[in-house]
């Protein structure tokens, strides 16, 4: 059974109502309502899936503007999480206009302003670190008092969906294409997004007015196989310095045509910086000892412990 595609530019694929069926033909995205920008190399058709469900598994995001829906409402929630009910996210062209304004939180990410990047080591003048937003908590005077940075994350996948996205819509493949049989790619999770939150998180634990760390949203899957990864549990801490808040997100079930499906914050939870790279160092989650010989005196027709 392949990969099934649940989402295609917000919509289910069998919607058929005028506002899905227009979002496909110009190739909008109705969640930041931008063109999209994911395109097939083969024919480079625009795709826009943003949800997919493996053959054995449950359903996961694979772009990260779906998770900006209902006017990026997720970064709206850690605003209020980190600096109170009140929290009013504005725009950085919006300063002037809302001078004197209580609780104003200015958002800095990608077509949001613009990101803020540092450089990776002192004295660098190559290479630079980002977090995908800034939400700067200002003064009535426009007065920096804190910030907290935000990494939003889906996931990738291997492989590539063409084949199933043309099927869909009665497409013939572009004769230059021939796409390997897609699959999440689960092991981001190790190579690249644990190692990320470390070294980000150690960044920000060393800014002063960074007073709540790191927050980082994702789908429920992914933060379930971060989790799994690490083995060992994580204790929980209350929003400091140095912590790592994780808030995974869920889409609702379906809807009707023509409306996209909800997200709704399926869990929160704060440990710290530190306490991560305790988990991810453990070895109490190692696979049996000696595993490795086995496999290889396996693949060389002999008994396993010979």
């Amino acid at each position: 059974m392949a990969l099934q595609l649940t989402e295609v530019f917000g919509f289910a694929p069998a919607d058929r109502s005028a506002v899905a069926t227009r979002h496909r033909k110009t190739a909008v995205c109705p969640c930041i309502s931008l063109p999209c920008w994911k395109k097939f190399r083969a024919g480079g058709k625009t795709h826009g899936v943003c949800t997919v469900r493996p053959p054995t598994g449950e359903e996961v995001l694979v772009c990260p503007d779906r998770l900006y829906a209902n006017d990026y409402q997720v970064i709206r929630d850690v605003a209020r999480e980190a600096f109170g009910p009140e929290a009013t996210i504005i725009h950085p062209r919006d300063l002037a206009v809302t001078q004197g304004q209580h609780h104003r939180v200015v958002a800095f990410g990608k077509r949001w302003g613009r990101e803020l990047r540092v450089p990776k080591r002192s004295g660098s003048t190559t290479g630079s670190y980002a977090a995908d937003w800034i939400l700067a908590k200002i003064t009535p005077a426009g007065v920096l008092e804190e910030f907290v940075p935000v990494e939003v994350q889906t996931m990738d996948t291997t492989g590539s969906y063409q084949r199933e996205w043309y099927a869909l819509f009665g497409l013939t493949l572009p004769p230059e294409c021939n796409p390997t049989d897609p699959s999440i790619n689960w092991e981001n999770v190790n190579k690249r997004i644990i190692p990320q939150l470390l070294t980000k998180g150690n960044v920000y634990r060393r800014e002063r007015l960074c007073k709540r760390g790191l927050f980082f949203v994702c789908p429920t899957p992914v933060y379930n196989r971060l989790i799994a990864r690490l083995g060992a549990k994580l204790s929980e801490y209350p929003l400091q310095a140095g912590a790592l808040t994780f808030r995974h997100y869920e889409l609702g079930p379906n809807t009707h045509a023509g409306r996209l499906r909800a997200l709704h914050c399926a869990g929160q939870f704060t440990t710290t910086v530190e306490n991560l790279k305790e988990a991810f160092n453990s070895t109490l989650n190692l696979p049996a000892m000696n595993v490795m010989t086995s496999t290889i005196q396996r693949a060389l027709g002999q008994k396993a412990g010979a």
